[in-house]
């Protein structure tokens, strides 16, 4: 009887220390805010929100060809494949820290031949039992760890924390790749376009040059015409040879994101206008919660933080119930009978009398790890932030730029056009075309040029937003 009661107070100081935790309060570190986007746009504090939905932001830019090589991407990318089974990786350990919140059962079954000593002392039956005899035995053994101080339970909280984070590093590898591919894409056709003008205007000076050789055989004009006649030409195509070289570049490089060998990969030349994508300036908060990297920042620190409680629980004394059941038999043909049942039940309190200052040296190295964590957070949410912002003034500058551009390509194309008229009429020489020329083009490619930009900015936009937005976002 005084065994029961005794055994009954101790599972209810077990029940009652259940609850215990030596976990420090979560705090997320603190991250310096304005009030409102420097460029454009208020916004808020950022929290984890990467479960919300995220469209197929590339759509916007309404092209085809990009649809269906980010859908090649999503299916082949090894790249991706790796962030999914380093992800698969991560619920397989949290699923392992999971278990250590049940019992453990197994079960033996051991059959084996035994001889005696002649010389054992205390012999079972005394001299006259045998030397040889048969022994089977079938047991069970069954354990589990009281979590009295919260030890478990923040192991798996650690595991899930690291679970949900290593979740939005797949989150973040996917829209790195797709930002990626859509920025390489965009840059792509723009070489295009910068392809196409190439040789339009190789066309022009080809007959620019057949027009001042006409003019030099019948002795209007100049060997030294010619000679700047043919050095325009072959300028000309000599930027169309290194603007061929960077296409073949990034066509590679878009040939790798989507799973393909560069030598069976090729996106055939077209002129396209892509859409500038319409990105509200009034960037709500919650777009920005939305990066997974963000998140996973965050969730680290959550997991830092119940490290620390598993560490300052090793401080305290572990109790272990457990239980074994079972039969043994020198004839396995009568095994399962009562009189051949044994059992033992009973807790199991360990202490730690002295470790040598392990146990402190390890709460010291973990709330180490989680000063660490969370600096690294502070940094994550100020570079996404900035992100922000240079993809914001990216866009706003080169869109401004482009609207002076096309008035300088407005004056450069009537300049030429005036020169070309004077030389004509004789009452100019050909370094007069010659240089309009050069400004003409020059301001033909940095329209272009800024025209490619401002989308690529759109895509670093997106991407540091967290990826697309919802009308109600919106």
């Amino acid at each position: 009887m005084q065994s029961n009661k005794a055994r009954l107070a101790c599972s209810l100081l077990c029940l009652a220390l259940g609850a215990c935790t030596q976990t420090p309060l979560l705090k997320v570190p603190v991250v310096p805010m304005a009030g409102a986007f420097k460029e454009a746009g208020p916004w808020s504090a950022a929290k984890p929100a990467d479960h919300l939905p995220r469209q197929a932001w590339w759509t916007l830019y309404a092209d085809a060809d990009l649809n269906a090589l980010q859908q090649r991407l999503i299916a082949n990318s090894p790249d991706l494949a790796a962030a999914l089974a380093r992800y698969q990786q991560s619920q397989a350990s949290t699923e392992q820290i999971r278990a250590s919140q049940f019992p453990t059962l197994s079960a033996s079954l051991n059959t084996q031949g035994d001889r005696q000593s002649q010389q054992r002392p205390l012999r079972v039956l005394g001299p006259s039992s045998p030397d040889y005899y048969k022994s089977t035995t079938l047991g069970f053994d069954i354990s589990y760890e009281v979590d009295l101080w919260g030890r478990v339970n923040q192991l798996v909280a650690a595991g899930l924390a690291q679970d949900q984070a290593a979740q939005a590093d797949l989150e973040s590898a996917r829209l790195i790749l797709q930002a990626q591919l859509a920025d390489s894409y965009i840059a792509l056709r723009g070489l295009d376009r910068d392809a196409a003008l190439l040789l339009e205007t190789d066309k022009a000076y080809a007959r620019a040059l057949e027009m001042v050789t006409r003019r030099r055989d019948g002795g209007v004009a100049s060997g030294l015409d010619l000679a700047r006649a043919q050095a325009q030409l072959e300028s000309t195509r000599s930027q169309a040879r290194q603007s061929d070289a960077q296409r073949a570049l990034i066509e590679h490089a878009i040939a790798a994101l989507v799973g393909e060998t560069a030598a069976g990969f090729a996106l055939a030349p077209r002129v396209t206008d892509i859409v500038l994508p319409d990105i509200p300036t009034g960037l709500p908060s919650t777009l920005l919660q939305r990066r997974p990297d963000i998140a996973a920042a965050e969730r680290r620190v959550a997991a830092s933080n119940a490290s620390v409680g598993v560490a300052q629980a090793a401080l305290f004394p572990a109790v272990t119930l457990s239980a074994l059941l079972g039969y043994q038999s020198s004839d396995a043909g009568s095994l399962i009978r009562t009189p051949n049942t044994f059992w033992a039940i009973g807790p199991t309190l360990v202490v730690n009398l002295f470790d040598g200052g392990r146990r402190k040296a390890e709460i010291s190295r973990v709330q180490a790890v989680l000063d660490e964590t969370g600096a690294r957070y502070r940094s994550v949410v100020i570079g996404a932030f900035q992100q922000v912002e240079d993809s914001l003034v990216q866009l706003k500058q080169y869109g401004a730029a482009a609207r002076f551009e096309s008035a300088a390509l407005v004056a450069a194309q009537r300049s030429l056009e005036l020169a070309d008229s004077r030389y004509r009429e004789g009452a100019a020489n050909y370094l007069e075309v010659i240089s309009a020329q050069t400004t003409a083009l020059q301001a033909q490619r940095n329209a272009q040029d800024l025209s490619t930009r401002q989308k690529r900015a759109s895509v670093q936009l997106i991407r540091a937003l967290g990826g697309g937005w919802t009308a109600a976002a919106e």
